[in-house]
């Protein structure tokens, strides 16, 4: 398995709320996003745009960003941004993550049980 797919598969039903949070700061087009995605991970979340493009065309089905065209330099572009329902989505996410991962960091950093004789 290529590093690529298991990160893939490692972000599988955490993808949407990875890309609503690389918009969080304003609009970026398809492959800003990405690159996004990926500095933003320090290199570990270097997608394919086959999965990326889908992914945000998915997100904007479900009324949680706008894609717009533009042109720049003579070629043409999709940007995207968050809706109104894509932040208030992308709050709610953060709020269960952050809930999440403090029981997670709970159980892995507690101090071991004792032993039961």
């Amino acid at each position: 398995m290529t590093s690529r797919h298991a990160a893939a598969q490692a972000l599988k039903g955490h993808l949407d709320v990875l890309l609503l949070a690389t918009l969080a700061d304003g609009p970026r087009h398809g492959y800003a996003v990405k690159e996004a995605l990926r500095n933003g991970s320090d290199g570990r979340f270097d997608l394919p745009t086959g999965t990326i493009y889908p992914a945000l065309h998915r997100l904007e089905r479900a009324g949680l960003i706008t894609g717009a065209w533009s042109v720049v330099d003579g070629r043409r572009r999709r940007s995207y941004q968050l809706t109104a329902t894509g932040q208030e989505r992308l709050t709610r996410e953060r709020s269960n993550w952050r809930e999440f991962a403090g029981a997670v960091t709970s159980l892995l950093e507690r101090a071991p049980w004792p032993a039961t004789p």
